[in-house]
């Protein structure tokens, strides 16, 4: 394969699957065959039982449910299946990006990684857009906001996940270079990159500004009741906390590799961009990594910033605390939001009605 020809990877699993005859310095070698595996491994064990608790502790729950816990659950199971995969990969990486696991393995763990890349997108957007009916119009939305909906909705993500993995699943082979095997992608065609770019737009960064939209309004709303209340309301104060830290953790897991994915396929379809491919393909060989590990840190960020969970994980690990009050009150800290800016919008409804019925 000549160097000039190398191929930029689009998928983040294809991050440091370059071919077998390029020149490699040392540090890059120890980079892909040493510290990434020991990456893999460490994400695959914290985050497997990360996820693996927080399903069967919020499944075990005993007592009513939150809506919003039919989206995390699912979250995390879509999280699960990929970090079963996680081990593939490590080994990959630790072989000098030889495939040795067959080729059944490289397609079904490819389609696994595509599946849920588009299953997290759009579980975290059905959130954020639950979270901004539930505190914005909390009145209007509660024929919306039932747990029949919240199934079917998950079930929707489910099946139009699985259905845009399908195209991995068809360019994804088992390919043999100088009788070593490579599980890779075949040769990207223009009508392919601008399905792919078609697919980046529509799949992560609409969903992306869907994201960012709901929960900047959120803030908005929080920094004016906050505002015009004037207590010092704790419980508010640490609900913005909750909020920046959840989009901060999927902008930093998520925004570089898609960004740098958007560069290659741009670059692809323009060749007179003389777009950098070992910039390009250094810039997913470290950003590759952070979508992973985006598997493993949303049970942390729930148990830590989420008192309804941690009890929920904390009676799964030891029942006998089951009648302990573990240092929370009864009402989650998304319970306390949604009533205080449900009084909030309300009582600014009724400002703006008698303002309406004063000038008529």
């Amino acid at each position: 394969m000549d160097a000039a020809a190398t191929p930029v990877y689009l998928d983040y699993y294809d991050a440091t699957n370059t071919a077998p005859d390029n020149v490699k310095t040392r540090s890059h070698v120890q980079y892909t065959s040493v510290i990434l595996p020991i990456f893999y491994t460490a994400v695959f064990l914290i985050g497997f039982s990360g996820n693996l608790v927080l399903i069967v502790g919020l499944h075990l729950k005993r007592g009513s449910r939150r809506l919003i816990d039919v989206f995390i659950i699912n979250l995390a199971a879509s999280d699960f299946v990929f970090l079963v995969t996680l081990p593939l990969w490590a080994d990959k990486e630790a072989s000098l990006g030889l495939w040795r696991t067959g080729s059944f393995l490289c397609k079904g763990s490819s389609y696994v990684i595509a599946v849920n890349m588009h299953c997290s997108v759009f579980l975290l957007t059905c959130m954020s857009i639950d979270r901004y009916l539930a505190i914005m119009c909390p009145a209007a939305s509660r024929k919306l906001r039932r747990r029949d909906c919240a199934y079917g909705v998950c079930a929707s993500v489910w099946l139009i996940s699985c259905l845009l993995g399908l195209p991995t699943l068809v360019s994804r082979e088992l390919t043999l270079i100088d009788g070593k095997p490579f599980c890779a992608e075949k040769k990207a065609t223009s009508t392919k990159l601008i399905g792919s770019l078609l697919a980046l737009i529509f799949t992560f960064f609409v969903p992306l500004l869907s994201i960012m939209t709901c929960y900047c309004c959120i803030t908005r709303k929080l920094c004016t009741h906050y505002q015009q209340s004037g207590k010092h309301n704790k419980k508010l104060r640490k609900s913005i906390k909750i909020i920046s830290i959840v989009v901060a953790a999927f902008l930093f897991s998520w925004l570089p590799f898609n960004m740098f994915k958007l560069l290659s396929i741009v670059s692809g379809l323009q060749r007179d961009l003389q777009l950098s491919s070992p910039l390009l393909q250094l810039g997913m060989e470290v950003s590759g990594p952070l979508a992973f590990a985006n598997s493993c840190v949303n049970p942390f960020i729930y148990y830590i910033f989420d008192s309804y969970i941690r009890r929920a994980i904390a009676h799964c690990l030891c029942p006998c605390l089951k009648n302990r009050d573990l240092g929370s009150s009864t009402e989650t800290s998304d319970s306390h939001l949604t009533k205080a800016l449900s009084n909030f919008v309300h009582a600014e409804d009724f400002v703006r009605r008698r303002k309406r019925s004063v000038s008529l």
